[in-house]
């Protein structure tokens, strides 16, 4: 059984391949853990392995282990859905929320972070390339209004964009809605909007990501690759 730095080392390698194979710098490319389900003590593990981005998927199971974490300073990104009521601690545990959904969630972080005090919330926001009704994230066609609606909100700092690509056996099968993400930002950025970057696309898992990197991705997630199938 490989142990969890053979592991790592097997990703890292496949990403810099990826990125190769179209001549990009794997430097460019950063990788988070998404530790959904995995204790803290082999998080520790991983941060010892030198990997400093963790993606977690719910507010209440970050909130029982970042705080037995948090003297190895890593960046944890909020990688799941977000409920109105947990902005209060998503504001307070994440270092960037990956998955603003919707102009109303964004409105919500705004009204909390004004009451809190908080400036400048990294954030991705969420879109539904493929359409699928069971994946949360504002439709391609109405993404760059919904954007500049979100725009609006100075509390809020949009780096980029993220999707969750079908599930499939067949990589290939997704190529499409990695690039149609891709080409989204690089039409909002041609839009210069007030308070909107798009210097990250966080886009790729475990069964996609090389795929995602040819296709511009510049951020993947990783779980089952890192720490095996989810019980």
């Amino acid at each position: 059984m490989e142990s969890l730095s053979e592991r790592v080392q097997a990703v890292q390698q496949r990403i810099q391949r990826a990125a190769e194979s179209v001549g990009r710098n794997p430097e460019d490319i950063t990788l988070v853990a998404v530790t959904k389900t995995i204790p803290a003590d082999r998080i520790r593990e991983l941060l010892d392995l030198g990997i400093k981005h963790i993606g977690e998927n719910r507010v209440q199971e970050a909130q029982a282990k970042i705080p037995e974490l948090k003297s190895y300073n890593a960046t944890w990104h909020l990688v799941g859905h977000l409920q109105s009521n947990k902005i209060n601690k998503a504001l307070s545990l994440f270092d960037m929320i990956q998955s603003v959904d919707s102009s109303r969630l964004a409105a919500a972080i705004q009204l909390r972070a004004e009451r809190d005090n908080v400036v400048g919330v990294p954030c991705l926001v969420q879109v539904n390339v493929s359409g699928e009704s069971t994946k949360h994230g504002i439709p391609l066609e109405s993404a760059l209004e919904t954007i500049r609606e979100i725009a609006r909100y100075d509390r809020l700092k949009i780096r980029g964009l993220m999707t969750i690509a079908p599930y499939t056996n067949d990589p290939e099968s997704v190529r499409p809605v990695f690039r149609q993400l891709r080409l989204l930002a690089d039409r909002i950025r041609d839009e210069r909007i007030d308070g909107v970057s798009m210097d990250t696309l966080s886009m790729g898992m475990s069964g996609d990501f090389e795929v995602a990197i040819q296709e511009g991705s510049t951020m993947v997630r990783i779980g089952s690759l890192l720490f095996g199938p989810r019980e």
